[in-house]
């Protein structure tokens, strides 16, 4: 309390003791605060006391936010990930099809079907029961997908690059919204679009971007977040920034004119067409973070429709695993909350970069599609700054006086304080075919955080008295 002035006061936990503060006129703060989480105590000072750690963390957020991402290609996913016809890569951490969700389990018997593998997607199902194809986490071939994230030989993906280091990661095409793939949905339709893409779109796009040059991915996401996208669910200003650079390549392809403009309808009427480019360059700064001894920062968080698993500097390509949640928001038509399946994708990449559900202050329009108010997008950035390690220099808040977004997820801070990141999400339906349902706001699952912590406290060195 300030004694040179009037009083103001700074709360934690009791609301009932703000409250009689307020109902007496005086000015009151409240803190979100809890109680580290119990039984981590012992493994948060071995933790905290490591000599290594404050080196560590501010070496992973130089990194980070040193990187670049430029655009350089757009290549079949055959070519840049050395993918076969029945080689699959999917969101989030590893899984096998026994344990798979049903919108992951749907995206491949659609992309097994796709690749020929298959006559139908009905009739694939027995190439992954029997073991005679080959799944993979996208993370783990320097890639990212959204929703069920399945990428296979035949389609095209973005090639994104760190020009520094020669560091790359790539991403497929965006579909749009509805019933595609990575909501699960593989009808005829959804089949006939992924192939155009790949017969035209992605084709187009190589032509565009070769002709171009690179195009700087953080720049534009830097002017996205100041336009009121939050580059995870809503991405109207960077859909609309990319198609001003290539379109005029695009009209310069050589190409038919039909193909052309087909193109540029279907790119400028996908909003969601610039997150599979955000995605990728998120992706690349955060692996620019990875594996720096004593380092307590996220560099990942995925989903795969059964678990959602996080990645930490310091303990190197390990998932820590807990069960994926049912995000809580609005839903589409008739469906609801016993549609849904849990949380997919690995597009809270995004978040973990300091982008999505962090950035929401940046993009209150995002609560028509994911529920909630204005003042909750407002808190919800505001509750991220207390678990990040950093701001970022070039991700500015209008709203908040240009304040850098919080980024650089601290595992401690997160154990420490209780609050878990706020991710918001699309939701597709739990049933395989289904495809989109909703979209919310969801978090981990706590416990893969303490699960971090006991791994991170296990390769500290010993405390001075041991």
């Amino acid at each position: 309390m300030r004694v040179d002035s009037e009083p103001r006061l700074v709360t934690a936990g009791a609301e009932l003791f703000a409250d009689a503060l307020r109902a007496q006129a005086v000015p009151v703060t409240p803190v979100d605060w809890r109680p580290p989480t119990a039984g981590t105590e012992d493994e948060l000072v071995r933790v905290l006391a490591d000599p290594r750690r404050t080196e560590a963390n501010a070496s992973a957020v130089r990194r980070m936010l040193d990187s670049a991402a430029h655009l350089v290609d757009v290549v079949p996913a055959a070519d840049a990930l050395g993918l076969g016809p029945t080689d699959f890569l999917h969101a989030g951490p590893p899984i096998g099809w026994e344990r798979a969700s049903g919108p992951l389990r749907g995206a491949l018997l659609g992309a097994a079907a796709l690749e020929g593998a298959a006559d139908s997607p009905e009739a694939a199902e027995p190439l992954f029961t029997s073991g005679g194809v080959t799944l993979d986490s996208c993370h783990h071939h320097g890639a990212v997908g959204p929703m069920a994230g399945v990428v296979s030989a035949s389609m095209w993906v973005f090639v994104v690059e760190d020009p520094a280091t020669g560091r790359r990661s790539y991403c497929s095409l965006n579909e749009g919204l509805g019933k595609v793939l990575r909501y699960g949905a593989y009808s005829p339709e959804v089949l006939d679009r992924l192939r155009w893409m790949s017969r035209v779109l992605g084709p187009l796009l190589q032509t565009a971007v070769r002709a171009h040059g690179p195009v700087d991915l953080k720049a534009i996401l830097a002017q996205m977040v100041q336009m009121g996208d939050e580059a995870h669910n809503r991405n109207r200003a960077g859909t609309l920034m990319l198609l001003r650079e290539l379109l005029p390549h695009l009209i310069d392809s050589g190409a038919p004119s039909g193909d052309v403009a087909e193109a540029g309808r279907f790119v400028a009427g996908n909003d969601h067409f610039f997150l599979n480019l955000g995605m990728p360059a998120c992706k690349l700064a955060l692996d620019a973070a990875r594996g720096i001894p004593g380092s307590t920062m996220v560099v990942a968080m995925a989903r795969n429709g059964t678990d959602f698993g996080i990645q930490v500097s310091g303990t190197g390509d390990s998932w820590f695993t807990g069960p994926a949640q049912v995000p809580d928001g609005l839903y589409l038509g008739d469906y609801g909350p016993d549609d849904a399946n849990p949380d997919i994708g690995d597009s809270a990449i995004t978040e973990t970069a300091g982008l999505g559900g962090f950035a929401m202050a940046a993009a209150p329009a995002i609560v028509r599609f994911v529920g909630g108010t204005v003042a909750d997008a407002l808190a919800n950035t505001r509750r991220m700054y207390e678990i990040t390690l950093a701001e970022h220099p070039m991700f500015s808040v209008p709203v908040l006086d240009f304040r850098g977004l919080p980024c650089g997820i601290d595992t401690t801070l997160v154990v420490r304080t209780g609050i878990l990141p706020q991710i918001n999400t699309g939701m597709a339906g739990r049933i395989a075919g289904t495809g989109q349902v909703g979209a919310g706001l969801v978090t981990p699952p706590a416990e893969v955080f303490p699960a971090a912590l006991h791994a991170l406290a296990a390769a500290a060195p010993p405390l001075p008295d041991e």
